[in-house]
């Protein structure tokens, strides 16, 4: 006979009728005397993502690379709750960085539950920044944009309504589905090593860093750099614009 962990589990909280007598309590590491099951957990996290915003929603043409405009994009996080958004457009590998500074009060304002988010990525500072981020470049290059399931993108549904960029989410797990953000993770934490405070690089240096990413010929570009095949669709869509107007 087989037993699974979640059955003792179950028998032992069982006896307590929901939460363990005190002398199980003491000898149990975490000393939780009451049971969380893990999926309930997870359905409280992931509240924000429901069947109209997964990924099997997104548009085919946006696996293909073949239109420009769909991003993938994500968090690296830093010390100290810091962090700097990074999007990626899956067609050029073009990097957008994201500064995310701290909301006034950080380090001050003791931490509670439910509180305001200050660490400069909460739900509506994220939604904010993004929306700012996208102004800076034509609405022609903004078709959809694929997170994974973080809470700092809860959002997204005024986020879409004030930018007009549709927001899907990967699936459970799923990190190869926003493969060009996590390569280009990668890339970026050879300036924005793991173990540091993010907060301590401003916008302009940040963007900078976006700018050598840009310029950086890459051989799935045929040696192009990324910066070279997004201009070359924002002129192709000029001269497209141009003749339909004449």
């Amino acid at each position: 006979m087989h037993i699974c962990h979640e059955a003792i589990y179950q028998a032992l909280y069982i006896q307590g009728r929901g939460a363990l007598k005190r002398e199980l309590v003491t000898c149990l590491r975490t000393g939780r005397a009451l049971r969380v099951p893990r999926a309930r957990a997870q359905a409280k996290t992931w509240a924000h993502v429901n069947a109209d915003v997964m990924i099997s929603e997104r548009p085919a043409e946006a696996s293909d690379r073949a239109v420009p405009g769909h991003w993938e994009g994500d968090l690296i996080i830093g010390l100290n709750r810091s962090a700097i958004g990074t999007l990626v457009e899956r067609s050029s590998r073009f990097t957008l960085l994201v500064h995310l500074p701290r909301e006034a009060g950080y380090g001050v304002i003791p931490r509670r539950k439910n509180g305001p988010a200050l660490a400069g990525y909460g739900a509506i500072t994220m939604a904010n920044a993004l929306k700012a981020t996208v102004a800076t470049l034509p609405a022609q290059l903004w078709r959809s944009l694929t997170w994974d399931r973080g809470k700092e993108l809860s959002d997204h549904a005024r986020f879409t309504v004030e930018s007009g960029v549709r927001v899907f989410f990967a699936d459970p797990h799923s990190p190869w589905q926003r493969g060009t953000n996590e390569n280009t993770n990668g890339l970026l934490r050879q300036y924005f090593p793991k173990g540091t405070d993010l907060s301590r690089w401003g916008a302009e240096e940040i963007e900078a860093v976006a700018h050598t990413l840009n310029t950086r010929p890459r051989k799935t570009l045929g040696w192009r750099t990324p910066a070279e095949v997004l201009d070359g669709y924002l002129k192709s869509a000029r001269q497209t614009n141009v003749a339909t107007t004449g």
